[in-house]
């Protein structure tokens, strides 16, 4: 059978049967055959056809996507559970934060303490905040003191698309992968030039304003991408008793770039250059202490940058190497009242060089990665500086119906010596519809510079330089049905992770004392009807501490055991419409299970109108209830707000 071109359904189906129809109706084929030919045969001849075609059209349709594997797979070929946030998605976000948008995925919660700018961050499956990875461009980002990524500090305007791994991946990305992947493609440019810019405003005083240029021939291609933010914000913390309470508005403003050129003078051969920078500073409510001991307004300057260029080359048509340099830094100062400014700097040098070649069956991937963290800190680190080496090798195909992917990595950190992981998964294919995989991967979190070295302060013990890696062990089991537009999976998971440290009174010296255990279940839906959209995520999340301390057998703090992400939407000439609904059950803000968080549900509504073929008004409502709710103890969220803007987007 012929491919069929790249087009939708309907017009594919029209052009198939122009190949059978002349002008006037009349079948095209020889006078004898046609008196032959019976309306059974031609109607079953069309509906073959048509169906071929359809499923040529879902298949073009199956998103490509390269965090599960480090290698470009189809959805459909997938041993993993894989999530991808468009560009679309991100539209329709509005003002809404980057953890947020994140926590709407299945298997994803999140806590912030405060508003924009403040600190945040995501667990996924349950896993810990600092027990998951953030890429940009596929080069890591994060801080090497706190272990975790700056989440508020990454901008919406700049992201292309992000794509989110479930499950242990240190096989594939080295420390710190218990939970899962989370990795964010900036802008690219194709096609002829296009200009695009939006701008907004919203509750609390919220401007928010980005341009861009971006376009691209087969030799070259670029975007280059600005944006800015501002927010009066609202007061951080909600607890009148509390220490740090002050009555003010807590802001945050952030300015942004981003850029990528890339040249192919062959085919084959492409050299390339990308950059991320993100500079924004936050208020929130402190205190020092000192002679009055009264709560007053702290600020945060951080800068996130991320840097690198690369070299990708058919050195044969079954081997391609590509080559990466990159840069990523996290400059963190906090202006703390009395205190000196307090400075904690992270600089991450990375060398990858990655080989994809392919085999008669499947294709192996062969790297080596280097990387060189530094720390610069007002704070008197013993060790400001490590150095990790790494070898990874992996194997992924298909074998008829069935789906195969293994990889094995070993670090060598010059801090704790060499590390071993790897993984093994197998799917079948039951059906055109239906197919299931089940894997078993291993995987670690590397100490951090403040668990291993801070200094010894306040009568307090300060670092412990002979920690181990946290460890962890994951099993899981899915099965995934896709027709047409629609697609449902249901996983299940058992995570358990070893060696968690844990930090003891009196004197909180961190020491691997810790377990948990990490199990649960996800069930999705996604589909259109015709103008309508629906989608449903639920999950069921079981945190436990197994530890032998006081705490064993309590919910890990700040985890759901149940959480729903929902959503309706609908096309109606011009307009877009879309409605979202979030439930989330109590927490615990401690391990004792002592303070409890309440559940909350929130309802959020979105619409866009197309002014003309380029231009598009758009409002966002969020939390249209006013529901008073919160992720962390004493630390407030936004009430109902709305933001409006318009948006220039060629097609």
């Amino acid at each position: 059978m012929p491919a069929f071109p790249s087009c939708p359904s309907a017009l594919l189906v029209r052009r198939l049967a122009g190949t059978l129809v002349g002008k006037r109706g009349n079948f095209i084929m020889h006078p004898n055959t046609r008196r032959a030919a019976g309306a059974a045969t031609f109607t079953a001849t069309v509906a073959a056809l048509v169906s071929t075609a359809l499923h040529a059209a879902d298949t073009q349709l199956d998103p490509i996507v390269v965090t599960a594997t480090r290698q470009a797979t189809r959805t459909n070929e997938l041993t993993s559970d894989v999530s991808v946030i468009t560009r679309e998605e991100i539209d329709q976000a509005g003002e809404t934060t980057l953890a947020q948008l994140l926590a709407r995925q299945p298997g994803i919660q999140y806590v912030a303490n405060g508003g924009a700018g403040s600190n945040s961050g995501v667990f996924i499956r349950g896993a810990n905040t600092n027990q998951s990875i953030v890429l940009i461009d596929g080069q890591r980002i994060g801080s090497a003191t706190s272990g975790s990524a700056a989440l508020s500090r990454i901008p919406l305007d700049q992201i292309e698309r992000i794509e989110i791994l479930r499950g242990p991946a240190s096989s594939l990305y080295g420390a710190d992968a218990i939970g899962g992947v989370i990795q964010i493609f900036t802008r690219r440019g194709e096609g002829p030039v296009r200009v695009n810019a939006s701008t907004g405003y919203g509750s609390y005083h919220t401007t928010d304003t980005s341009v861009g240029i971006a376009g691209g021939t087969e030799l070259l291609s670029y975007s280059v991408q600005a944006a800015y933010t501002n927010t009066d914000g609202f007061n951080a913390i909600n607890n009148k008793k509390s220490l740090f309470y002050n009555r003010d508005r807590d802001g945050y403003y952030n300015r942004n770039l981003s850029a990528s050129f890339a040249v192919r003078p062959a085919k084959g051969q492409e050299l390339g250059v990308n950059l991320l920078l993100s500079k924004g500073t936050n208020q929130y409510d402190g205190n020092d202490f000192g002679t009055l001991g009264a709560a007053q307004p702290f600020s945060n300057d951080q800068n996130v940058g991320n840097y690198s260029i690369y070299s990708r080359n058919r050195l044969h048509q079954a081997w391609t190497s590509t080559l990466r340099l990159g840069r990523s830094t996290d400059d963190s100062k906090d202006y703390i009242g009395n205190f000196r400014d307090s400075v904690f700097n992270t600089t991450m040098d990375l060398v990858s060089w990655q080989h994809d070649i392919k085999l008669p069956v499947g294709e192996a991937l062969l790297a080596y990665e280097y990387n060189r963290q530094k720390v610069s800190s007002t704070t008197d680190y013993t060790v400001t500086e490590r150095t990790i080496n790494s070898w990874l090798a992996g194997w992924n195909g298909n074998l008829d119906q069935h789906r195969l992917q293994f990889n094995l990595r070993h670090d060598d950190n010059s801090q704790f010596g060499g590390k071993s992981t790897g993984s093994a998964a197998y799917g079948y294919q039951f059906t055109p519809q239906w197919r299931a995989h089940i894997s078993y991967g291993t995987a670690f979190r590397a100490p951090t510079f403040n668990e291993l070295y801070f200094p010894a302060l306040f009568g307090f013990a300060g670092g412990n330089p002979d920690l181990k890696p946290e460890t962890a062990k994951n099993t899981e089991a899915g099965v995934n049905w896709e027709q047409g537009s629609h697609r449902a999976s249901a996983v299940v998971y058992h995570n358990q992770v070893t060696d968690l440290i844990e930090f003891r009174p009196p004197t909180f010296t961190p020491v691997n004392v810790s377990k948990a255990l990490l199990r649960g279940a996800t069930l999705t839906y996604d589909g259109r009807f015709s103008e309508w959209g629906a989608g449903v995520a639920l999950d069921f999340l079981d945190p436990r501490n197994e530890g032998n301390g006081p705490n064993k057998g309590n919910r890990l703090a700040r985890r759901a055991e149940q959480q729903m992400s929902s959503y309706l939407s609908r096309s109606l000439g011009n307009w877009d419409l879309r409605g979202e609904w979030q439930l989330l059950g109590n927490r615990y803000e401690d391990p004792a299970n002592r303070v409890r968080l309440g559940g909350y549900g929130l309802v959020n509504l979105y619409a866009d109108y197309r002014l003309q073929r380029d231009w598009v008004l758009f409002a966002r409502a969020n939390n249209i209830f006013d529901k008073d709710y919160e992720t962390a103890d004493n630390y407030a969220t936004a009430g109902a707000n709305v933001f409006v803007g318009v948006r220039y987007a060629p097609k």
